[in-house]
């Protein structure tokens, strides 16, 4: 599926932006190439969490990522309180009755969690570097290359039936062209830092989508600890942003 997706969002946008791939610095490619290496290894690691997961639990570990980036770049002591809180609640959800959390899913949510504060990154300067959506363009093709290999290993034949390829153009447009899409214009106009507490609500979200369309149905121990990240997470990135605002005042004190 990951690779359906990519391939499928990598072909859609080629066909839509038609970016122009000469002018670009050796930077410029650096920089779109790691965006795309990020964002393959980022659906994998997701997709393989879920296998292990539910998706409330693997999203709420995710987001732990872009938390630990805000508290290390606001570089406060009090950041460090609400990744207590964000870890603790991590710790409350093992004993919520999530099947006490497969550690091999919690080890790849987590590594979903470092390409995501890797992503956010990555997403806001490729969307400065290149013009309109010609980054993510770019980027899809890098993360389909990548994950082809792993797609044709695990998948086979079946890549190419009428029904799963469907599928995959549905999930394409619905999880990764539309939505990336999105993101890259939406850090064009607003902070990491307000995009990164937009991006805190997510585990509230998949545990919903989960409840709703999968039947996977949260415990009040559960709610309460993704309640308790999304809480950390919010405070972190507010954190962060405060200390940004104050930093550029401090030479002339």
């Amino acid at each position: 599926m990951v690779t359906l997706r990519l391939g499928f969002s990598a072909l859609v946008l080629m066909a839509l932006c038609r970016p122009r791939l000469r002018g670009y610095s050796r930077s410029d490619w650096m920089i779109v190439v790691a965006f795309g290496l990020t964002v393959g290894g980022m659906n994998m690691m997701f997709y393989t969490a879920l296998d292990r997961l539910p998706l409330g639990t693997t999203v709420t570990i995710e987001v732990l990522g872009p938390l630990v980036l805000s508290v290390v770049v606001s570089r406060r002591a009090s950041a460090w309180l609400w990744a207590v809180l964000a870890f603790a609640g991590v710790a409350l959800l093992s004993q919520g009755g999530a099947d006490a959390l497969d550690p091999v899913g919690v080890a790849f949510a987590a590594g979903t969690g470092v390409f995501w504060a890797a992503y956010i990154l990555l997403s806001a300067r490729t969307g400065a570097r290149f013009p309109k959506l010609d980054g993510i363009a770019i980027a899809m093709v890098v993360g389909a290359i990548i994950s082809l290999p792993f797609g044709l290993l695990t998948a086979g034949s079946a890549l190419v039936e009428p029904r799963v390829l469907l599928l995959g153009l549905a999930v394409a447009l619905l999880s990764s062209t539309i939505p990336y899409a999105f993101e890259l214009l939406a850090l064009r106009r607003i902070p990491e830092a307000t995009f990164s507490i937009l991006m805190s609500l997510a585990p509230a979200i998949a545990a919903l989508a989960g409840l709703a369309i999968l039947g996977q149905a949260l415990t009040w121990v559960e709610a309460v600890a993704i309640a308790l990240v999304i809480a950390a997470s919010i405070g972190a990135v507010r954190t962060a942003a405060r200390r940004r605002v104050i930093a550029p005042a401090e030479p002339l004190a």
